[in-house]
Protein backbone atom coordinates (compact mmCIF):
# COMPACT_ATOMS: atom_id res chain seq x y z
CA UNK A 1 0.00 0.00 0.00
CA UNK A 2 2.84 2.39 0.89
CA UNK A 3 4.56 1.96 -2.46
CA UNK A 4 1.42 3.00 -4.36
CA UNK A 5 1.31 6.42 -2.74
CA UNK A 6 2.97 9.37 -4.47
CA UNK A 7 5.92 10.70 -2.47
CA UNK A 8 5.50 14.14 -0.95
CA UNK A 9 8.75 15.34 -2.49
CA UNK A 10 7.77 14.66 -6.12
CA UNK A 11 7.40 11.88 -8.66
CA UNK A 12 8.43 8.28 -8.01
CA UNK A 13 11.35 6.97 -10.04
CA UNK A 14 12.49 3.47 -10.91
CA UNK A 15 15.85 2.36 -9.54
CA UNK A 16 18.45 2.47 -12.31
CA UNK A 17 21.35 0.08 -12.82
CA UNK A 18 24.00 2.76 -12.28
CA UNK A 19 24.51 6.14 -10.59
CA UNK A 20 27.39 8.53 -10.17
CA UNK A 21 26.84 8.59 -6.39
CA UNK A 22 24.91 6.28 -4.07
CA UNK A 23 24.06 7.43 -0.55
CA UNK A 24 22.95 4.80 1.97
CA UNK A 25 20.57 6.17 4.58
CA UNK A 26 17.58 8.47 4.20
CA UNK A 27 18.26 10.88 7.03
CA UNK A 28 19.13 14.56 7.14
CA UNK A 29 22.86 14.22 6.49
CA UNK A 30 22.18 12.12 3.40
CA UNK A 31 19.50 14.47 2.10
CA UNK A 32 21.63 17.54 2.75
CA UNK A 33 24.68 16.02 1.05
CA UNK A 34 22.64 15.10 -2.02
CA UNK A 35 21.07 18.55 -2.11
CA UNK A 36 24.44 20.32 -2.04
CA UNK A 37 26.00 17.91 -4.55
CA UNK A 38 23.26 18.88 -6.99
CA UNK A 39 23.14 22.58 -6.09
CA UNK A 40 26.84 23.41 -5.80
CA UNK A 41 28.48 20.89 -8.14
CA UNK A 42 25.83 19.92 -10.68
CA UNK A 43 26.05 16.25 -9.68
CA UNK A 44 22.47 15.05 -9.96
CA UNK A 45 22.83 11.37 -10.89
CA UNK A 46 22.41 10.38 -7.25
CA UNK A 47 20.41 7.63 -5.55
CA UNK A 48 19.50 7.87 -1.86
CA UNK A 49 18.70 4.39 -0.55
CA UNK A 50 16.49 4.10 2.53
CA UNK A 51 15.46 0.75 3.98
CA UNK A 52 12.33 2.20 5.58
CA UNK A 53 11.26 5.78 4.84
CA UNK A 54 13.11 9.09 4.92
CA UNK A 55 13.38 10.50 8.41
CA UNK A 56 12.82 7.06 9.96
CA UNK A 57 15.83 7.26 12.29
CA UNK A 58 17.31 10.12 14.26
CA UNK A 59 15.96 12.71 11.82
CA UNK A 60 12.45 12.07 13.08
CA UNK A 61 13.31 11.11 16.66
CA UNK A 62 14.80 14.20 18.23
CA UNK A 63 13.73 17.35 20.03
CA UNK A 64 14.78 19.71 17.22
CA UNK A 65 17.21 21.90 19.19
CA UNK A 66 20.05 23.65 17.35
CA UNK A 67 23.02 25.47 18.86
CA UNK A 68 26.68 26.34 18.36
CA UNK A 69 28.02 26.36 21.91
CA UNK A 70 30.16 23.24 21.71
CA UNK A 71 33.46 23.11 23.57
CA UNK A 72 36.36 22.58 21.16
CA UNK A 73 37.96 24.78 18.52
CA UNK A 74 37.14 22.20 15.83
CA UNK A 75 33.47 21.79 16.67
CA UNK A 76 32.41 25.40 17.21
CA UNK A 77 33.02 26.67 13.64
CA UNK A 78 31.17 23.71 12.13
CA UNK A 79 28.11 24.15 14.32
CA UNK A 80 28.20 27.93 13.90
CA UNK A 81 27.95 27.56 10.14
CA UNK A 82 25.16 24.99 10.54
CA UNK A 83 23.25 27.43 12.72
CA UNK A 84 23.78 30.29 10.26
CA UNK A 85 22.47 28.15 7.39
CA UNK A 86 18.92 27.61 8.71
CA UNK A 87 17.48 30.92 7.47
CA UNK A 88 19.49 30.55 4.25
CA UNK A 89 18.05 27.08 3.59
CA UNK A 90 14.54 28.26 4.41
CA UNK A 91 14.85 30.75 1.56
CA UNK A 92 16.70 28.47 -0.86
CA UNK A 93 14.32 25.55 -0.42
CA UNK A 94 11.28 27.83 -0.38
CA UNK A 95 10.07 25.75 2.53
CA UNK A 96 9.19 26.88 6.05
CA UNK A 97 11.64 25.05 8.33
CA UNK A 98 10.06 26.77 11.35
CA UNK A 99 13.37 28.06 12.70
CA UNK A 100 12.66 29.67 16.08
CA UNK A 101 15.71 31.63 17.21
CA UNK A 102 14.72 31.56 20.88
CA UNK A 103 18.17 31.08 22.46
CA UNK A 104 19.63 28.41 24.75
CA UNK A 105 20.07 28.67 28.50
CA UNK A 106 22.48 26.08 29.96
CA UNK A 107 22.19 26.00 33.75
CA UNK A 108 25.28 25.72 35.97
CA UNK A 109 25.00 24.16 39.42
CA UNK A 110 28.43 24.69 40.99
CA UNK A 111 31.35 27.09 41.00
CA UNK A 112 33.39 24.49 39.10
CA UNK A 113 30.73 24.43 36.39
CA UNK A 114 30.75 28.23 36.23
CA UNK A 115 34.54 28.22 35.73
CA UNK A 116 34.25 25.62 32.97
CA UNK A 117 31.52 27.69 31.34
CA UNK A 118 33.86 30.70 31.21
CA UNK A 119 36.30 28.66 29.11
CA UNK A 120 33.52 27.48 26.82
CA UNK A 121 32.28 31.04 26.40
CA UNK A 122 35.78 32.28 25.56
CA UNK A 123 36.08 29.57 22.88
CA UNK A 124 32.69 30.50 21.44
CA UNK A 125 33.42 34.23 21.41
CA UNK A 126 36.85 33.63 19.82
CA UNK A 127 35.03 31.98 16.91
CA UNK A 128 32.44 34.73 16.65
CA UNK A 129 29.62 32.88 18.43
CA UNK A 130 27.55 34.94 20.85
CA UNK A 131 27.58 33.44 24.33
CA UNK A 132 27.33 35.02 27.80
CA UNK A 133 27.84 33.96 31.41
CA UNK A 134 25.01 35.17 33.63
CA UNK A 135 24.17 34.73 37.31
CA UNK A 136 21.10 33.00 38.77
CA UNK A 137 19.06 36.19 39.05
CA UNK A 138 19.71 37.10 35.43
CA UNK A 139 18.72 33.56 34.41
CA UNK A 140 15.42 33.96 36.25
CA UNK A 141 14.81 37.25 34.46
CA UNK A 142 15.09 35.36 31.17
CA UNK A 143 13.00 32.40 32.41
CA UNK A 144 10.74 33.53 35.27
CA UNK A 145 9.60 29.94 35.89
CA UNK A 146 13.10 28.92 37.05
CA UNK A 147 13.52 27.90 40.69
CA UNK A 148 16.70 29.59 41.91
CA UNK A 149 16.16 28.81 45.59
CA UNK A 150 18.69 26.84 47.63
CA UNK A 151 16.28 24.08 48.65
CA UNK A 152 16.60 21.91 45.52
CA UNK A 153 18.99 19.06 44.80
CA UNK A 154 21.23 21.12 42.51
CA UNK A 155 20.89 24.86 43.24
CA UNK A 156 21.40 27.10 40.21
CA UNK A 157 24.60 29.17 40.41
CA UNK A 158 24.25 30.77 36.99
CA UNK A 159 23.92 29.90 33.34
CA UNK A 160 25.52 30.09 29.92
CA UNK A 161 23.19 32.03 27.62
CA UNK A 162 23.55 31.40 23.88
CA UNK A 163 21.13 33.72 22.02
CA UNK A 164 21.71 32.39 18.45
CA UNK A 165 20.47 28.89 19.35
CA UNK A 166 16.92 27.73 19.07
CA UNK A 167 14.62 25.16 17.53
CA UNK A 168 14.03 23.95 13.96
CA UNK A 169 11.11 21.69 13.05
CA UNK A 170 12.86 18.39 12.28
CA UNK A 171 10.26 16.85 9.95
CA UNK A 172 10.05 20.14 8.03
CA UNK A 173 13.81 19.86 7.41
CA UNK A 174 13.35 16.27 6.14
CA UNK A 175 10.64 17.25 3.66
CA UNK A 176 12.30 20.52 2.68
CA UNK A 177 15.63 18.90 1.82
CA UNK A 178 13.92 15.95 0.10
CA UNK A 179 11.89 18.27 -2.12
CA UNK A 180 14.90 20.48 -2.77
CA UNK A 181 17.12 17.55 -3.76
CA UNK A 182 14.44 15.85 -5.88
CA UNK A 183 13.71 19.09 -7.70
CA UNK A 184 17.33 19.10 -8.85
CA UNK A 185 17.16 15.50 -10.10
CA UNK A 186 18.24 13.45 -7.08
CA UNK A 187 16.36 10.13 -6.75
CA UNK A 188 15.07 9.00 -3.37
CA UNK A 189 14.28 5.28 -3.06
CA UNK A 190 12.40 4.25 0.06
CA UNK A 191 12.00 0.61 1.11
CA UNK A 192 15.24 -0.08 -0.75
CA UNK A 193 17.75 -1.86 1.44
CA UNK A 194 21.47 -1.75 0.73
CA UNK A 195 22.80 -5.28 1.29
CA UNK A 196 26.47 -5.03 0.36
CA UNK A 197 29.15 -2.91 -1.28
CA UNK A 198 31.41 -4.68 -3.75
CA UNK A 199 34.93 -3.49 -4.44
CA UNK A 200 37.62 -4.25 -7.00
CA UNK A 201 41.30 -3.40 -6.64
CA UNK A 202 40.53 -1.33 -3.56
CA UNK A 203 37.86 0.74 -5.30
CA UNK A 204 34.07 0.87 -4.98
CA UNK A 205 32.44 -1.02 -7.83
CA UNK A 206 28.75 -1.53 -6.98
CA UNK A 207 26.04 -1.61 -4.32
CA UNK A 208 23.81 -4.65 -3.96
CA UNK A 209 20.23 -3.91 -2.87
CA UNK A 210 17.01 -5.83 -2.43
CA UNK A 211 15.90 -4.22 -5.69
CA UNK A 212 18.97 -5.15 -7.72
CA UNK A 213 22.64 -4.22 -8.13
CA UNK A 214 23.74 -0.65 -8.80
CA UNK A 215 27.02 0.16 -10.50
CA UNK A 216 28.73 3.18 -8.96
CA UNK A 217 32.18 4.56 -8.15
CA UNK A 218 31.21 6.60 -5.11
CA UNK A 219 29.23 5.54 -2.04
CA UNK A 220 28.53 7.32 1.22
CA UNK A 221 27.07 5.65 4.29
CA UNK A 222 25.24 8.00 6.61
CA UNK A 223 22.69 5.89 8.41
CA UNK A 224 22.79 7.20 11.97
CA UNK A 225 22.76 4.47 14.60
CA UNK A 226 23.00 1.78 11.92
CA UNK A 227 26.11 3.19 10.20
CA UNK A 228 28.78 1.34 12.18
CA UNK A 229 27.16 -2.07 11.69
CA UNK A 230 26.68 -1.46 7.96
CA UNK A 231 30.25 -0.27 7.43
CA UNK A 232 31.61 -3.28 9.32
CA UNK A 233 29.43 -5.85 7.55
CA UNK A 234 29.89 -4.40 4.05
CA UNK A 235 33.54 -3.35 4.09
CA UNK A 236 35.03 -4.88 7.23
CA UNK A 237 35.89 -1.50 8.71
CA UNK A 238 35.41 -1.48 12.48
CA UNK A 239 34.52 1.81 14.09
CA UNK A 240 34.82 2.87 17.76
CA UNK A 241 31.10 3.50 18.03
CA UNK A 242 28.60 2.36 20.66
CA UNK A 243 24.89 2.60 19.94
CA UNK A 244 22.70 3.72 22.83
CA UNK A 245 19.04 4.59 23.22
CA UNK A 246 18.06 8.17 23.90
CA UNK A 247 14.51 9.02 24.95
CA UNK A 248 12.33 12.13 24.74
CA UNK A 249 8.72 13.08 25.33
CA UNK A 250 6.23 15.95 25.30
CA UNK A 251 3.56 17.20 27.69
CA UNK A 252 0.08 18.44 27.09
CA UNK A 253 0.07 21.90 25.48
CA UNK A 254 0.28 25.03 27.63
CA UNK A 255 0.08 28.76 27.19
CA UNK A 256 3.57 30.27 26.56
CA UNK A 257 5.81 29.79 29.61
CA UNK A 258 9.29 29.02 28.22
CA UNK A 259 10.80 31.58 25.86
CA UNK A 260 14.15 29.78 25.68
CA UNK A 261 15.54 26.26 25.60
CA UNK A 262 16.56 25.39 29.18
CA UNK A 263 19.00 22.57 29.94
CA UNK A 264 20.83 21.20 32.95
CA UNK A 265 23.76 18.80 32.84
CA UNK A 266 23.49 18.12 36.59
CA UNK A 267 19.84 17.11 36.33
CA UNK A 268 20.40 15.44 32.94
CA UNK A 269 17.32 17.19 31.67
CA UNK A 270 16.38 19.85 29.15
CA UNK A 271 13.10 21.41 28.07
CA UNK A 272 11.71 23.71 25.44
CA UNK A 273 8.23 24.78 24.47
CA UNK A 274 7.17 23.85 20.96
CA UNK A 275 5.14 26.04 18.65
CA UNK A 276 2.12 23.92 19.62
CA UNK A 277 2.65 24.75 23.29
CA UNK A 278 3.92 21.34 24.37
CA UNK A 279 6.92 21.08 26.67
CA UNK A 280 9.43 18.83 24.91
CA UNK A 281 11.88 17.24 27.30
CA UNK A 282 14.86 14.93 27.00
CA UNK A 283 17.86 13.63 28.91
CA UNK A 284 21.11 11.75 28.60
CA UNK A 285 21.34 8.37 26.87
CA UNK A 286 20.55 5.03 28.44
CA UNK A 287 23.88 3.80 29.87
CA UNK A 288 24.05 0.46 28.04
CA UNK A 289 24.64 -0.23 24.32
CA UNK A 290 21.58 -1.53 22.49
CA UNK A 291 19.54 -1.16 19.33
CA UNK A 292 16.12 -0.75 20.90
CA UNK A 293 13.94 2.35 20.76
CA UNK A 294 11.74 1.13 23.59
CA UNK A 295 10.93 3.49 26.45
CA UNK A 296 11.40 3.02 30.18
CA UNK A 297 9.41 3.98 33.26
CA UNK A 298 12.66 5.10 34.89
CA UNK A 299 13.11 7.77 32.24
CA UNK A 300 9.60 9.17 32.73
CA UNK A 301 10.13 9.28 36.51
CA UNK A 302 13.51 10.97 36.14
CA UNK A 303 12.21 13.68 33.84
CA UNK A 304 9.19 14.38 36.03
CA UNK A 305 11.36 14.73 39.14
CA UNK A 306 13.97 16.93 37.45
CA UNK A 307 11.49 19.30 35.82
CA UNK A 308 9.52 19.57 39.04
CA UNK A 309 12.63 20.87 40.82
CA UNK A 310 14.07 23.53 38.54
CA UNK A 311 10.80 24.37 36.71
CA UNK A 312 8.21 23.82 39.47
CA UNK A 313 5.45 25.54 37.48
CA UNK A 314 5.31 22.37 35.36
CA UNK A 315 4.31 20.13 38.28
CA UNK A 316 1.11 18.24 37.61
CA UNK A 317 1.42 18.33 33.82
CA UNK A 318 0.58 15.17 31.90
CA UNK A 319 3.09 13.59 29.56
CA UNK A 320 1.28 12.82 26.31
CA UNK A 321 3.83 11.07 24.07
CA UNK A 322 7.23 9.41 24.47
CA UNK A 323 9.66 8.06 21.92
CA UNK A 324 13.18 6.71 21.62
CA UNK A 325 16.00 6.97 19.09
CA UNK A 326 19.50 5.63 18.58
CA UNK A 327 22.63 7.64 19.37
CA UNK A 328 25.86 6.41 17.73
CA UNK A 329 28.45 7.56 20.23
CA UNK A 330 32.22 7.75 19.71
CA UNK A 331 34.71 7.78 22.64
CA UNK A 332 35.31 11.55 22.28
CA UNK A 333 31.71 12.50 21.45
CA UNK A 334 32.80 13.83 18.05
CA UNK A 335 31.72 12.44 14.67
CA UNK A 336 33.70 10.50 12.09
CA UNK A 337 33.76 12.03 8.60
CA UNK A 338 36.23 10.32 6.32
CA UNK A 339 36.68 9.06 2.80
CA UNK A 340 38.97 7.26 0.36
CA UNK A 341 41.45 6.15 3.05
CA UNK A 342 40.09 2.62 3.46
CA UNK A 343 38.44 2.11 0.08
CA UNK A 344 38.67 4.52 -2.85
CA UNK A 345 35.27 6.03 -3.52
CA UNK A 346 33.86 5.22 -0.08
CA UNK A 347 32.83 7.97 2.33
CA UNK A 348 31.45 7.77 5.85
CA UNK A 349 29.52 10.30 7.91
CA UNK A 350 28.64 8.83 11.29
CA UNK A 351 29.24 8.82 15.05
CA UNK A 352 27.10 11.90 15.67
CA UNK A 353 25.48 10.72 18.88
CA UNK A 354 22.90 13.34 19.76
CA UNK A 355 24.56 16.12 17.74
CA UNK A 356 23.50 14.93 14.29
CA UNK A 357 20.41 17.07 13.80
CA UNK A 358 21.97 20.43 14.59
CA UNK A 359 24.94 19.78 12.29
CA UNK A 360 23.23 18.47 9.15
CA UNK A 361 23.07 21.71 7.17
CA UNK A 362 26.82 22.43 7.30
CA UNK A 363 27.92 18.80 7.16
CA UNK A 364 25.87 18.18 4.02
CA UNK A 365 27.59 21.12 2.39
CA UNK A 366 31.10 19.92 3.22
CA UNK A 367 30.53 16.21 2.60
CA UNK A 368 29.22 17.21 -0.84
CA UNK A 369 32.49 19.10 -1.45
CA UNK A 370 34.47 16.07 -0.23
CA UNK A 371 32.68 13.73 -2.65
CA UNK A 372 32.69 16.13 -5.61
CA UNK A 373 36.36 17.09 -5.35
CA UNK A 374 37.71 13.88 -3.78
CA UNK A 375 39.59 16.09 -1.36
CA UNK A 376 38.70 16.54 2.31
CA UNK A 377 37.73 20.14 3.21
CA UNK A 378 39.89 21.65 5.93
CA UNK A 379 36.95 22.00 8.33
CA UNK A 380 36.38 18.22 8.24
CA UNK A 381 39.99 17.06 8.54
CA UNK A 382 40.06 16.88 12.38
CA UNK A 383 37.13 14.43 12.29
CA UNK A 384 38.90 11.62 10.44
CA UNK A 385 38.99 8.04 11.68
CA UNK A 386 42.77 8.00 12.03
CA UNK A 387 42.62 10.34 15.04
CA UNK A 388 41.87 7.33 17.26
CA UNK A 389 44.95 5.48 16.02
CA UNK A 390 47.04 8.63 16.55
CA UNK A 391 45.53 9.28 19.99
CA UNK A 392 44.26 12.71 18.92
CA UNK A 393 40.85 12.49 20.49
CA UNK A 394 38.79 15.63 20.78
CA UNK A 395 37.83 17.17 24.10
CA UNK A 396 34.10 17.30 23.47
CA UNK A 397 33.51 14.64 26.13
CA UNK A 398 33.90 17.36 28.73
CA UNK A 399 30.72 18.91 27.39
CA UNK A 400 28.79 16.39 29.47
CA UNK A 401 29.81 18.25 32.61
CA UNK A 402 28.20 21.45 31.46
CA UNK A 403 25.65 20.59 28.81
CA UNK A 404 22.59 18.48 28.57
CA UNK A 405 22.04 16.46 25.36
CA UNK A 406 19.63 18.21 23.06
CA UNK A 407 18.65 16.07 20.10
Amino acid sequence: MFLKNKPMWGKRTKLKSSYDVVIIGGGLHSLATAYYLAKDYGITDIAILEKNYIGFGGAGRNTAIVRANQRTQYNVPLYKEALDLWPVLTKELDYNLMFNNCGNLNLMHSEAAMKAARMNICTAQFHGVESHLIDAKEAKELVPALNISEDITFPIHGAMFHPPGGIVRHDAVVWGLAKGAAKKGVEIHQQTEALDITTKNGKVESVKTNMGTIQTKQVMISAGGYSAALINSMLGIRLPISVLTIQAMVTQPLKPILDHVVSSGAYHCYANQTLKGEIATGAHMDPWPNYTTLNTAYYIKHQAEALSEFLPALRGLKFMRIWGGLADMTPDMAPIMDGNDQVEGFFMDCGWGYFGFKSCSAVGKYMAEFIAKNECPDILKPFNLKRYQDHKLMGETAALVNYSPDN
